[in-house]
């Protein structure tokens, strides 16, 4: 079938496959480094524990024939290591069937991690990086032409990450109709970047042309990516100039990155293709099939887009196939953070010497200046910005995260970047404390040297003991 392959698109196949390894690299490099302290036989939410109430047709994964955190680690590293060699063209130099069964492993083992994840796991980059991982799988090595078929299916699901965001953003804060939203949002987003400052203290004009242009690029954009050449391309293109903005302005984990590596599937980057045998009838069979099951799972997914009960990053089925995407329909205007911190006094009070604990992501300290840490996904902070807007979002796990700071965990100290008390000498109790925070002035910035400006509100978890962890504010 001569109309089943785009040739001219065989570069921008190559600069997208590789761009999507070095996604499944990050995010297998950060469950490998973090997986113990949160979902290990110890972590906070344990692996054991879901499994046990949560069937396998739920939530399929290798966790539910076996776990143990030997077994997680090697999963986590196979996925490094399979990720790696596919940067490396590994794939190119397999089978067409070889090449399609090596893209399969680290999607079927990040899909594994994923549905045991838990709260941890329950942002949308999750699902995002599995549904565009699964079409990877078909994309073809240099045996085949890349099938036009699943370059669609790629465009598809860019367009409802850009369109679905930019509905629930007209259907939810009206600050974003106002376009007055970015007044508060760098300030109060979840983890700021080196450069969040300095983006917040831009002009107000400034910050509405810029929600203006928001609007432009994911309401009307995103329906040129299907228009014929070049427009799609410069379609393409003014996302991944928008989203690099966005990279510059916060770090939210690879949410930018995997979007910027869907719109690059777009692009038709000059270059002569090389001569490939005729595709072969298995294959074309295999991708039709593929995306009659991704057009018919996409019906909940677009009936969630076009309704006025829009929810935000849900999966509709457990293998993330088809998902609806969407961030930050609403805006806060303050900033509060859980501030943790520990004692060795035996009788605590309110002059005992308390010392603070430094996350590395989220503020603390105002004088520490926040640093870049997107693509990586630093998962205890982000869950900290929640838990700072309700205690109803820390439930499950602060009551155990309190517990492990009080036992000097190993591995729960190497999720943050400093704790106050030596090794062998662990806190007496445990009590987190609820700011209010802001961003300095730029003369506050001259003068003090602090990026923040913070005031206590209120007792977040009152003083705690090993005894009384179950306490709650």
């Amino acid at each position: 079938m001569d109309w089943f392959t785009a040739s001219e698109y065989w570069l921008s196949r190559l600069v997208f496959q590789r761009a999507l390894a070095a996604m499944y690299l990050v995010s297998f490099l950060t469950a490998a480094l973090q997986f113990r302290a949160l979902l290990g036989e110890r972590g906070m939410l344990p692996v054991p524990r879901f499994v046990a109430r949560v069937p396998f047709r739920q939530a399929p994964s290798l966790f539910h024939l076996h776990y143990s955190d030997r077994f997680f680690a090697a999963c986590a590293w196979s996925g490094c290591a399979v990720s790696a060699a596919l940067i490396a063209g590994l794939d190119s130099l397999l089978p067409l069937w070889g090449g399609m069964l090596l893209w399969l492993v680290p999607w079927a083992l990040y899909l594994s991690i994923v549905n045991v994840g838990q709260t941890w796991y329950g942002f949308g980059w999750e699902s995002l990086l599995l549904e565009v991982g699964f079409l990877a799988v078909f994309l073809g090595n240099e045996e085949v032409a890349p099938p036009v078929l699943v370059l669609f299916l790629l465009r598809w699901i860019l367009f409802r990450v850009e369109f679905g965001a930019g509905l629930i953003k007209m259907r939810g804060d009206a600050c974003w109709r106002k376009l007055t939203c970015l007044y508060h949002h760098h300030e109060t987003q979840p983890m700021p970047g080196p450069l969040s400052w300095f983006f917040h203290h831009l002009p107000k004009p400034l910050h509405r042309a810029e929600v203006a242009a928001n609007h432009v690029t994911q309401l009307i954009v995103p329906f040129l990516l299907f228009a014929p050449q070049p427009v799609a391309t410069a379609a393409a293109s003014l996302m991944i100039v928008t989203q690099l903005w966005l990279v510059l302005s916060g770090n939210f984990a690879w949410l930018n990155w995997i979007t910027i590596v869907l719109a690059l599937s777009a692009l038709r980057i000059p270059g002569s293709p090389p001569s490939v045998p005729a595709t072969p009838l298995w294959y074309e069979v295999v991708v039709l099939a593929v995306v009659a099951l991704i057009l018919f799972l996409s019906y909940h997914p677009v009936v969630n887009m076009i309704s006025r009960r829009q929810v935000m990053n849900r999966s509709f089925d457990p293998l993330h196939l088809v998902n609806t995407y969407g961030a930050f329909g609403s805006v806060s205007r303050v900033r509060y953070e859980v501030v943790v911190e520990g004692t060795l006094d035996a009788v605590p009070h309110q002059d005992s010497d308390w010392r603070e604990y430094e996350f590395k992501g989220k503020p603390g300290d105002p004088r520490h200046w926040p640093h870049q840490y997107a693509p990586y996904h630093l998962r205890l902070d982000w869950l900290m910005w929640f838990a700072a807007l309700s205690p109803a979002y820390a439930g499950p796990w602060f009551g155990a995260l309190v517990e492990r700071l009080l036992e000097n965990d190993r591995d729960t100290l190497k999720l943050i970047r400093r704790s106050p008390f030596p090794p062998d000498e662990p806190p007496r109790y445990v009590r987190a404390r609820l700011f209010r925070y802001r961003y300095t002035t730029w003369r506050e910035l001259r003068e003090t040297g602090a990026c923040w400006e913070r005031t206590y509100v209120r007792e977040y978890l009152p003083p705690t003991r090993l005894a009384g962890v179950a306490q709650r504010s």
